[in-house]
């Protein structure tokens, strides 16, 4: 049986290997890296969760917010353990967690590649916006994103 419970800084090396597991899965160089995550859970210390089974990390979701809305990011769980629940459970503690923190509309990118992914998020309710662009600006050129294959 597994267990959702709040990420900490200590579950990055778990969380790591369960990332370098997932094909097609986006790694940065820096947002992605021990300090980048560090850093992340010190500004959302509640929202992010790992799912656990013998105390082994197979699931992970890094959840935020801004005071306005939250975001889901890097949502994952280990291929063996999918279709288990693991994964809408994550999503439930992580939505659970906004609430309480007083968001009430949460978001998230997927890849248009990401089949598996965009299956799961219409499969629980989540509702593919077709009215925007998303765009974005890399300030560090460091920064340097790299797709598990």
């Amino acid at each position: 049986m597994f267990q959702v419970r709040v990420m900490r800084a200590q579950d990055y090396d778990g969380v790591y290997a369960l990332w370098m597991t997932i094909k097609g899965f986006s790694i940065r160089s820096i947002d992605d890296s021990r300090e980048g995550v560090e850093r992340f859970l010190r500004r959302n210390p509640t929202t992010s969760v790992v799912a656990e089974i013998d105390g082994r990390v197979v699931g992970a979701i890094l959840c935020g917010h801004d005071g306005r809305r939250g975001c889901l990011y890097h949502v994952c769980v280990e291929e063996p353990y999918r279709m288990l629940g693991i994964g809408k459970a994550m999503v439930v503690a992580c939505m659970e967690a906004l609430r309480r923190e007083g968001i009430s509309k949460v978001s998230l990118i997927a890849f248009t590649k990401n089949d598996v992914g965009n299956a799961f998020w219409k499969c629980i309710g989540w509702t593919k916006r077709e009215d925007l662009n998303y765009y974005d600006f890399v300030l560090n050129s460091k920064n340097i994103e790299k797709f598990n294959t």
